[in-house]
């Protein structure tokens, strides 16, 4: 009695198709997250620990979590910008910036860029 087992098959390749398509997708998405632009810096001096003689009136913003200080006294963003022109003479009279613990580094950032946007170019920053 003999065994006959039938032929077997051709062997198939793989389809290169689903990995193509995968990897298409992958670069359609990193193209469409990735982000392009340039990235916005801001000039800073960061405070020095000697003090300086201080000419004109006093402009330390206290930034908290809860809203603006401007010489001790509570102040909205909107008005902000009067303010600190009434105190200042030209637009680089430094101003003293001094974030409180809770600040978000955002929030600080919103500060300052409002202040550019408003003029001022001598922002100096100290610490809490």
């Amino acid at each position: 009695m003999s065994f006959r087992f039938a032929p077997s098959p051709a062997r198939r390749r793989p389809s290169l198709t689903p990995m193509i398509d995968v990897v298409f997708l992958l670069l359609v998405f990193f193209m469409l997250a990735a982000r392009f632009g340039q990235d916005g810096a801001l000039d800073l001096a960061i405070g020095a620990g000697v003090a300086q003689d201080w000419q004109g009136p006093p402009r330390l913003l206290e930034i908290t979590a809860d809203g603006l200080r401007l010489n001790g006294g509570a102040i909205t963003p909107e008005a902000l910008g009067r303010a600190l022109s009434r105190l200042t003479e030209t637009a680089t009279d430094p101003i003293v910036i001094r974030p409180g613990d809770a600040v978000s580094l955002q929030r600080l950032l919103d500060v300052m860029s409002g202040l550019r946007a408003d003029g001022f170019t001598n922002l100096v920053l100290v610490a809490p």
